[in-house]
């Protein structure tokens, strides 16, 4: 074989084994992410939710590839996207693939999750050079506890207000609202979990309990001002019949805060869990809200948690329209 066939056989066996390397979304998300920024095993496992073994595991096809270069930093790896590297043929090929990737929906999480990861890893390093502000979180948390910030904010509601905690489960919101309120009504549609909240918030005043679905509210018209929806609404069948009922119960320009998960594609929900619905876009509060006589105020993602396992959360604030 003469050397120019003998190097073409080798550029086809290259890319052959590159488009190989391509063939699972979770390398593809990785391939997006160290093409922004250059991570370790570690921080790959925890945007991508994978176990750290399953990412390593990922990341040796894509080495071996040449599609991401390791450099060593002390003790630990990282990686990154080869680009300095690559072929001219790879760099085609890696185009169409991140062009398939996109609309993917983990893979705007990724880079919500990745924000956070680069977020905390500058926390690491502030708290190291800047040991003071570290040693005074510590000492706030003795005196004076860790809910410190979230009731001192949560004092901004009216106390006047009545609340209705709606698939309140075992009453962790209501328990917080409780006491800065005139009153929180839970309501689920369980017995078991409403016997959890009541044992949970035995000692609590201002807590009343009803059992009923959020279809059929066990709430008077006009009866609440404000009802919290906190990862509620991906169980409910009929999301525009619900959130009718809500407006019934809510007074005058009466207001509705969602909290759930952003869309997702991880269907195994459906079948572990009981999800009906794989999370909400905006598009989607903002369709179902209008229908059910509401107006969305404001959408917004929250910042992931890096440890957290879930798909991200969105918050929605929704208004009754006038009549």
């Amino acid at each position: 074989m003469s050397r120019r066939n003998t190097r073409n056989a080798g550029d086809a066996d290259r890319l052959l084994s590159q488009f190989t390397a391509l063939g699972d979304v979770v390398r593809l998300r990785m391939l997006q992410l160290l093409t922004d920024e250059e991570l370790s095993v570690g921080e790959l496992a925890r945007i991508v939710q994978v176990p750290q073994s399953t990412a390593s595991r990922h990341l040796k096809p894509l080495l071996d590839g040449g599609w991401i270069a390791r450099r060593s930093d002390g003790t630990a790896g990282l990686y990154r996207m080869a680009n300095a590297t690559m072929p001219d043929d790879s760099k085609a090929l890696w185009e169409v693939a991140r062009q398939s990737i996109q609309t993917h929906p983990e893979v705007a999480q990724d880079r919500q999750r990745m924000s956070s990861v680069i977020s905390s890893r500058r926390v690491d390093s502030e708290a190291f050079f800047g040991r003071m502000g570290g040693e005074w979180s510590d000492v706030r948390q003795k005196l004076f506890g860790t809910r410190l910030t979230n009731a001192a904010l949560l004092d901004l509601l009216d106390p006047d207000t009545v609340v209705a905690d709606l698939g309140c489960g075992t009453g962790e919101a209501s328990e917080v609202l409780a006491g800065l309120v005139r009153k929180v009504i839970a309501v689920d549609r369980e017995k078991s979990m409403l016997d959890a909240a009541q044992k949970r918030l035995a000692h609590v005043k201002h807590v009343e309990f009803r059992r009923g679905s959020m279809e059929a509210l066990p709430l008077k018209d006009g009866e609440v001002d404000l009802a919290i929806a906190m990862l509620v609404l991906h169980h409910i069948v009929d999301i525009e019949a619900a959130l009718s009922e809500v407006a019934r119960a809510l007074k005058a320009n009466g207001r509705l805060f969602i909290v759930d998960m952003v869309a997702h594609d991880r269907r195994a929900y459906a079948a572990s869990m009981g999800h009906v619905h794989l999370g909400f876009s905006a598009d989607t509060i903002r369709r179902v809200a209008k229908s059910a006589g509401f107006e969305l105020l404001r959408y917004r993602l929250l910042a992931s948690d890096p440890v957290a396992t879930g798909p991200g959360l969105f918050t929605a604030l929704l208004g009754k329209k006038a009549k």
